[in-house]
């Protein structure tokens, strides 16, 4: 089968590798789709995993095997693939920390190599840990894939939003209108809440409006925090989803969070970042700051109930699709995005 392989830094190599064999409680799926993620990128780009590797787990595709021991699916089954199941018994697990656990981090899907996902290629092979515990997710007859490999993205906003506790009749800051900013709003106005968003393109300020941003604006307005109080009866938002490592961001959001109010981080800053914070804000205003990271098996089924009964539109995100074989220039452009990149998805 045909993959693309993680060799070093920023090096991608489209190769003729195996298809994965085998173990008796384990599933093959031949991907149809699988989207390009912001973590991926940060994987391709930066030294933090030796090489060779698979990456790609945003996964939707079709069982073309399956074990032995393995029931309750059968081959051209079309599922969607979540890569980390947790174990659901440890200490982290049972505080509904999911993404802490060892076994969430160390059992993923794989295509060859050290096990890192393994979307970007033909064929994914899927632990028999996941098949037995949720990591498959039947596909509903009228959903495409496309729509499919959303499933485990929105399950990591819905983390997010249900963190931060957003309930109707609150008001959102999110900042970045990117494809996660962009899902984020989506999901504040489902639950019933108003999403403010900021971004420096002016195409992602109209793209928020479009997909129900109650207000939008330039993140480089100097006069952010003063309108944000005029939308917000002089109080300011009640959460901010800061979707971008942003160190501006993050003091915006100081300016424009309310007393009692919520700041959650969800972009992952560069190691070598430090933001200096004088903690008596905290104190006297009361902020609660958070951090969100990847999925968590509690949203699993909600997830899947909003994607598949088309709840938010993941469609009005997609913006690039690329073959396999030109993984790399999909990397470059989500790097360097025009005004009209959003979510761009791989076939292999």
């Amino acid at each position: 089968m045909k993959a693309q392989v993680f060799r070093g830094v920023n090096q991608l190599s489209y190769e003729d590798i195996p298809v994965p064999t085998l173990e008796p409680d384990e599933v093959l799926v031949q991907v149809q789709v699988v989207g390009l993620c912001q973590s991926d990128i940060k994987k391709i780009r930066y030294p933090l995993y030796e090489p060779p590797r698979i990456f790609g787990h945003e996964t939707a595709g079709t069982i073309s095997a399956v074990g032995s021991e393995v029931t309750g699916w059968q081959v051209g089954q079309r599922v969607a693939v979540m890569h980390h199941i947790p174990c659901m018994h440890c200490g982290y697990c049972l505080n509904d920390n999911f993404s802490m656990c060892d076994v969430y981090k160390n059992i993923s899907t794989t295509a060859g190599f050290n096990a890192s996902g393994g979307g970007f290629a033909q064929y994914v092979k899927v632990p028999g840990h996941i098949v037995r515990n949720g990591g498959l997710i039947p596909i509903p007859d009228n959903i495409s894939f496309e729509e499919a490999s959303f499933v485990e993205p929105t399950n990591c906003c819905l983390k997010a939003v249900k963190k931060a506790q957003i309930a109707p009749g609150q008001t959102v800051l999110v900042t970045g209108a990117g494809p996660i900013g962009l899902m984020f709003i989506m999901l504040v106005k489902y639950f019933g809440a108003k999403a403010i968003a900021t971004d420096l393109l002016p195409s992602r300020i109209e793209k928020a409006l479009n997909v129900g941003a109650e207000a939008a604006f330039d993140a480089r307005d100097a006069n952010l925090p003063k309108k944000i109080q005029d939308l917000t009866n002089g109080m300011g938002v009640d959460t901010t989803l800061l979707a971008v490592p942003s160190e501006k961001a993050f003091f915006q959001a100081l300016d424009c969070t309310r007393k009692g109010g919520k700041i959650l981080f969800f972009a992952e800053f560069p190691d070598e970042v430090e933001i200096p914070v004088n903690p008596n804000i905290l104190y006297r205003r009361e902020i609660d700051l958070m951090g969100s990271y990847s999925s968590s098996y509690r949203v699993q089924s909600l997830a899947a109930d909003i994607v598949f009964n088309r709840r938010i539109d993941v469609q009005a995100l997609i913006s690039d699709r690329y073959p396999l074989q030109d993984l790399s220039a999909a990397v470059e452009q989500a790097i360097a995005p025009t005004p009209e990149t959003y979510k761009i998805l791989i076939y292999p």
